[in-house]
């Protein structure tokens, strides 16, 4: 689409009446605000996704082109029946629900929802959901990607061939190009991402081992995983391929330790969060040239400019990269079809609880 609005879509009005003696009446549809900023709106939805919206809902729009700060969602909240947010919306604290006495339901676009809700939130007993499980699936194709050219050592022998050589030298014997298939991938973290990285391995016939506190024997065969402890995974895997959230429990979950308990030409892929990784740790490993990795996140964000990171030849790190970027519309499209079966009273795709935060990211 365009960055103008459909025609619907401009407005911001109810087709309700007003009764002097009792005040506005409820609308007659669901008051859905969206929050993300005018300028987002090409990204975020498609003109399916905005049609679908305009046949359950009121539509209001947040009228500025960047995302709604504190402010604005105490204005544009304030006769919402549901929002719609993603990445750079304020949160919805104290405040911000005082004014929205009438929300009840959330749809996030994003990877994560923590730094969006509050305790007030949850007081309410609202409805949340997320669109970051179509965000995960960008993730693991693109972590499919690296895992092949990875294993190919496309990246240093592409520049080595770029420096005038070939196959007949020490650089070729160094990054001698090898396949995924049948190899052992590391899985760490059974998460959306993880799962979807584990069904796009599968034409691959490679074995795969998953260490995840919170998956059980029943859901890992489900999977056609092998579930093991982390430190076995780390010394039996090729390709280790990180998907955990970041939480007190993970920080540095992989230090010095468990770095040295792996192979020594394993490939590293990490689109997930960076203090997975004890950094110290890694840098030294890396500088001794034991292993090659793809870093789609760091600790630090973006990595120093003196950072070993930068400039050692067997590691490459892009910036924060592996979802989407230029087109997010599937993410749109869910968000707009989790407040669709709300309102219609149906289940949700993919409904989060406060008792699941410390499982995701």
């Amino acid at each position: 689409m365009t960055d103008a609005l459909p025609a619907t879509a401009a407005s911001t009005g109810t087709d309700s009446s007003q009764d002097p003696s009792t005040g506005p009446e409820r609308p007659a549809r669901p008051v859905v605000a969206v929050a993300i900023g005018r300028a987002n709106y090409p990204r975020m939805f498609s003109e399916a996704a905005w049609a679908t919206l305009e046949s359950f809902a009121e539509v209001h729009h947040h009228p500025g082109d960047d995302p709604a700060g504190h402010d604005d969602l105490l204005s544009l909240l304030s006769d919402a029946d549901a929002v719609i947010t993603s990445w750079g919306v304020a949160r919805l604290d104290d405040e911000v629900m005082a004014a929205a006495p009438r929300l009840m339901a959330m749809a996030h676009m994003g990877s994560s929802v923590k730094r969006f809700v509050s305790d007030a939130f949850w007081e309410r007993d609202p409805h949340l959901t997320s669109a970051g499980i179509t965000l995960a699936r960008d993730v693991a194709e693109t972590t499919l990607g690296l895992m092949i050219v990875g294993m190919k050592r496309i990246w240093p022998l592409g520049r080595h061939v770029a420096e005038g050589g070939w196959r007949d030298s020490p650089v070729w014997d160094r990054w001698e190009a090898r396949e995924l298939v049948r190899k052992q991938v590391g899985i760490v973290g059974a998460s959306n991402v993880g799962r979807h990285v584990i069904e796009l391995l599968k034409p691959f016939e490679v074995d795969i081992l998953v260490a995840d506190p919170f998956l059980d024997e029943t859901d890992a065969a489900e999977l056609g995983v092998e579930k093991v402890e982390l430190s076995e995974l780390l010394s039996r895997c090729d390709v280790l391929s990180l998907h955990a959230p970041a939480n007190p429990a993970t920080h540095h979950m992989i230090d010095a330790g468990g770095l040295a308990l792996m192979k020594d030409d394993a490939l590293i892929v990490n689109t997930a969060r960076g203090d997975l990784f004890d950094e110290e740790a890694l840098i030294a490993e890396l500088s001794r040239g034991r292993f090659f990795a793809f870093l789609d996140v760091t600790e630090v964000e973006p990595p120093p400019v003196d950072s070993p990171l930068r400039h050692l030849d067997n590691v490459v790190v892009t910036p924060h990269i592996a979802g989407c970027i230029e087109n997010c519309n599937r993410m749109g499209e869910l968000a707009v079809e989790e407040l669709r079966r709300f309102f219609a009273g149906e289940p949700p795709v993919y409904r989060i609880t406060r008792e699941m935060f410390d499982r995701i990211a």
